[in-house]
């Protein structure tokens, strides 16, 4: 099905240190890596099994003196891209950069929500019913993105603002007791994740994205062995896999999903 209005397209990670960060997320995900060409910044794409599903962006010393600092961030498409910066606007978010274009990959605005939450709008371009390949849809894929999931300081306001921005529509819940509801989201006919309440624990509201891989216990021994830190043990969900949450090296928070090894 082509990417419409509302489809994560895309994922990337802003990083201080794109080398050590391919030697980590490659063995850890099974990724290839390759440069992108563009002009004025090391920019490279990632891949897994051939397919293209995120980028990695070397953070400059100009960007880290004016606040960049290592996060992994998505892509949502939107149909035209200055009407979605307005509609944002509007809504309460905030344009941090652009929009800007890049021939042959599209219009881009990186914003933020009302709490303060980065992603990006992009109005893709390309072949005619393209589909973006990054999120897994329809069927678990490792490698790729298995799911979206936002923790905000407000999830009543956050949900007013991505449903009424993006079209997006409640799907199912889950109560999580003192923790409150798992509420969870989907767009042109299948699910793409959840939005809850933020957890005491973590510093600030944010967009986490979980990413798949073969033995979740193994992938958290891998983090552990080559210096990145595992925030929350692996810990069963309902349908059978284990999540965990970590930093890589450099400082970037990340999530993993996957099965336990026999």
């Amino acid at each position: 099905m082509p990417d419409t209005h509302g489809d994560f397209v895309w994922y990337e990670l802003m990083t201080t240190n794109a080398d050590a960060a391919q030697a980590f997320y490659g063995p850890l995900l099974g990724w290839e890596f390759k440069g992108s060409d563009t002009p004025g910044m090391d920019y490279r794409l990632i891949s897994k099994d051939g397919v293209e599903i995120a980028g990695l962006l070397q953070l400059t010393q100009e960007m880290t003196d004016g606040g960049a600092r290592p996060i992994w961030v998505g892509y949502i498409s939107v149909e035209e891209i200055e009407a979605g910066v307005a509609k944002l606007k509007e809504l309460g978010g905030t344009v941090l950069m652009g929009p800007n274009h890049l021939d042959g990959v599209g219009h881009m605005a990186f914003v933020s929500d009302p709490q303060g939450v980065p992603f990006y709008l992009m109005q893709p371009e390309g072949p005619e019913g393209q589909e973006s390949q990054s999120f897994a849809k329809h069927a678990p894929r490792e490698g790729h993105c298995a799911w979206n999931e936002l923790v905000t300081t407000d999830p009543a306001a956050a949900k007013q603002f991505y449903t009424s921005l993006f079209g997006w529509e409640k799907s199912d819940e889950m109560d999580m007791g003192p923790m409150g509801l798992y509420e969870m989201y989907s767009v042109n006919g299948y699910t793409l994740g959840a939005m809850m309440a933020k957890p005491e624990m973590m510093p600030a509201s944010a967009w986490i994205y979980y990413l798949r891989v073969p033995d979740i216990e193994a992938a958290a021994a891998f983090v552990r062995e080559n210096g990145g830190q595992v925030m929350t043990d692996p810990m069963e969900i309902p349908g059978g896999d284990y999540i965990l949450n970590g930093l890589d090296p450099q400082g970037a928070f990340f999530a993993l999903i996957g099965t336990k090894g026999s």
